[in-house]
Parts: C-alpha cells; sequence; structure tokens
C-alpha cells in the first residue's frame, strides 16, 4: 500500500532504505554468478522473480534475454525508460570476497551487478510513487553491453523503445567518492568500430626474400601509415584515435609468412570524423596493395555511436539531485570511450549519470580483477535516479 508522505524526497529516501539491505543481497548473489553476453538466463530470473514479487508487469527475452518492467502513472504523460546492463566480464576474479564469483574466468568486473539491483531498487520505489507520476516507466535490464553484438540494439530491434519520450542511463564510477554524482554534457562518448585487416602474400625462405612476397614487412608500413590518419586527416580540434591491438603473422625465424592479421579500433566523436577514417583506412590498404604486392582483406565494423546528453534530461537530472543530496555533482571531461547505451541515444533523447562508487583507500578501476565498489553507491543510485524519474514525469 502506498504511503502518503508530503515530502516526496523524504518518502523515496525511506522506501529505499526499507530495500536497502535485500539489493545488496542480489547484488551479491549476481556478482557469485556472473554470466557474460547474451547468456544472462539466471541473471534475467532473478529480474524477473524480483519484478513479480514488486507486482511489475514485465516482458522476459527481449533482445534474446532482456526483460522489461512496465510501471504505469497515476496521470497522462510521456513514457521514460530506465536502463542497466546485466552483463560480466571473462575475467578471472582476484577479489577474495565471501561472495566472490564461482564461475571460472568470468566476474562482474564492471559494476553490472551493482547496476541490475539499483535498477530494480528504482523499480521498488516508482511502483509505490507511481501514482503521483504523470507518465509511465519502461525498467529495462539489458543484456550483452560488453559485446560487439550489442544487447541494446537486440532489445530496440524488440521494440524497447516503442512510444518511449525519454531514455536514463547509470554507470558506477569507481574514481569518484560515495555519495557523488557525475554528468557530462554535450557530446559524452566516442564512437567505437573494429577492424581487421588480413594482409596476404607469397611465403618463401627466409634467406631468399626476392622469391617470396613478405607480408611483414607490407604489414609494417600500413600500420605505419595508419597512425597518420589521426596526425594528418583529422580536424586536431576533434579528438580521435585509432589504434592497432593485435598483430599475427608467422610461426619461426626462417620463412616468410603467407599472412598476417592485425586488429584494430577507431574511437571519435563526429560523423565527419568517423566517415574520413573508415575510408582512410581502405585507401592506405589499396595503395600498400600496389605497392608491396600483396593482397588487404579489410574488414570494417561500424559500432556504437558517440553518446549525447540531452540537456533537458541531464538538468531535470541534476535538480533532482542537488535538491536531495546538495552540492554533489560534478561535471566530468568528455570521453572517447564507448557504450551502447548510445544506441538507445540515438532513437530518443538520453542521458547517463556517473554515480559515485569509490570506498576509502582504495584505487579500484573499471574491468579490473581486484575491483570492489562501494555498495552504498546502490542505494545512492536508486534516490537519485527515482527522484530524477519523478522530476521527469511531473
Amino acid at each position: 500500500m502506498t504511503r502518503h508522505v508530503n515530502d516526496l524526497n523524504q518518502l523515496v529516501q525511506d522506501l529505499t532504505a526499507a530495500e536497502e539491505a535485500h539489493l545488496i543481497g542480489i547484488r551479491r548473489d549476481l556478482h557469485a554468478h556472473p554470466e557474460t553476453g547474451f547468456d544472462v538466463q539466471r541473471t534475467a530470473g532473478v529480474v524477473a522473480g524480483e519484478l513479480a514479487r514488486l507486482g511489475i508487469d514485465h516482458q522476459t527475452g527481449v533482445g534474446r534475454t532482456g526483460v522489461v518492467g512496465f510501471i504505469p502513472g497515476g496521470a497522462p504523460g510521456p513514457t521514460l525508460v530506465i536502463r542497466a546492463d546485466m552483463d560480466a566480464l571473462p575475467i578471472e576474479e582476484q577479489t577474495g570476497l565471501p561472495f566472490a564469483s564461482q564461475v571460472p574466468g568470468k566476474m562482474h568486473a564492471c559494476g553490472h551487478d551493482l547496476h541490475t539491483a539499483t535498477l530494480i531498487g528504482v523499480g521498488a520505489v516508482l511502483k509505490e510513487i507511481a501514482p503521483r507520476l504523470r507518465g509511465n516507466i519502461k525498467l529495462m535490464f539489458q543484456p550483452a553491453e560488453e559485446t560487439l553484438d550489442s544487447g541494446a540494439a537486440a532489445m530496440i530491434a524488440d521494440g524497447v523503445l516503442e512510444n518511449v519520450d525519454y531514455a536514463l542511463g547509470f554507470h558506477n564510477q569507481p574514481d569518484e567518492p560515495t555519495g557523488t554524482f557525475s554528468v557530462i554534457e554535450g557530446i559524452s562518448g566516442g564512437s567505437s568500430d573494429d577492424f581487421d585487416i588480413t594482409i596476404r602474400a607469397a611465403s618463401g625462405h627466409a634467406a631468399r626474400p626476392h622469391m617470396a612476397v613478405d607480408p611483414i614487412v607490407a604489414t609494417a608500413h600500413l600500420i605505419t601509415q595508419l597512425q597518420t590518419v589521426i596526425s594528418r586527416e583529422v580536424d586536431p580540434m576533434r579528438p580521435a584515435v585509432l589504434t592497432i591491438g593485435s598483430i599475427h603473422g608467422g610461426n619461426t625465424h626462417n620463412i616468410i609468412p603467407d599472412t598476417v592479421t592485425i586488429m584494430g579500433t577507431v574511437r571519435c566523436q563526429d560523423r565527419e570524423s568517423r566517415d574520413n577514417i573508415e575510408a582512410a583506412v581502405r585507401r592506405i590498404c589499396s595503395g600498400v596493395e600496389a605497392t608491396m604486392r600483396v593482397a588487404c582483406e579489410v574488414n570494417y565494423v561500424r559500432g556504437v555511436p558517440s553518446m549525447v546528453s540531452d540537456p533537458h534530461i541531464l538538468d531535470a537530472t541534476m535538480d533532482a539531485i542537488r535538491d536531495h543530496f546538495g552540492d554533489v555533482v560534478v561535471k566530468r571531461k568528455t570521453t572517447l570511450g564507448a557504450e551502447d547505451f548510445a544506441l538507445v541515444g540515438e532513437k530518443v533523447p538520453a542521458f547517463q549519470l556517473g554515480i559515485g562508487a569509490s570506498q576509502e583507500g582504495r584505487n579500484d578501476q573499471l574491468h579490473n580483477s581486484d575491483y570492489q565498489p562501494d555498495e552504498r553507491s546502490i542505494a545512492h543510485g536508486v534516490v537519485a535516479l527515482s527522484l530524477a524519474a519523478a522530476r521527469l514525469l511531473s
């Protein structure tokens, strides 16, 4: 039964406090049983069970293994989707925690267990205050954020954004104190594209290079030229990175191999740079083919676009947080880090909130085998996101 409290902030705080211990328990259970990519059936089952406990209508199997909860408000209005990612990483955990991963080679090293528990908590609060909302809430529990095959794209294809007007995302920040929140105005993330290039030539004896065509030498020229794309073909006032992350070719000292394969990534923030960089990579490969007598097979895959913070959602969220917590909002600099929540932002106005999660005396980093975020960030996130949603749907 909904309690009648004049101060919405206090009501949200009290509802969150009542759920906090349970949410921490959920987080620890998920942490001990990490699942990766789209293979998050157990996690999705926990989410569905919690939504059923809360009396929240929901649908499973959205985007293969995603879960969507639906909370109707007390009056007509826009629909806001709030998103959390559920998948873990292929990392061997080294924390030694009592609830450490029980699955070899898998770990919640990015805090998606925190995110899932937080969104369950948001659902619990918003279900209670739903009669006060002018509009509706969709809770988007997403698989496969950490993989090239995007869970956000799969859920969008299955209609998660149908009739949605706004989107609110969030991510824990281990480099920011617990109890603080962060925002990035304007372009807040980079696009992410990957490429694989296979250089094919003619193998031969290392003592008779003139009777072979050396793909290793050709690859060396190719990599050197690729590094000039950023420094000489992209406006220096526009952030962009081209990194070669892998190179494989040959098996021994005295044989010129047939092939070399390189793998790389491109990050930037504007469409013009993105298009120009891909065109330059393909052009340089064609040039190496002509000058070095090799064949270059290019597989260039566009990933997620840049994330852009919608000013209306950002301002409403900042106002709600400051009204309740005080001056605890930090403005962060833009980054070239990629996040498939940007695919949601392509479709509807969106904003992603940073939630401080550092433990005092630690220096944790995301995607680290010893990552140990502060679990108090769950309750802080529940309060902040619930109040932001209430303000957006007031």
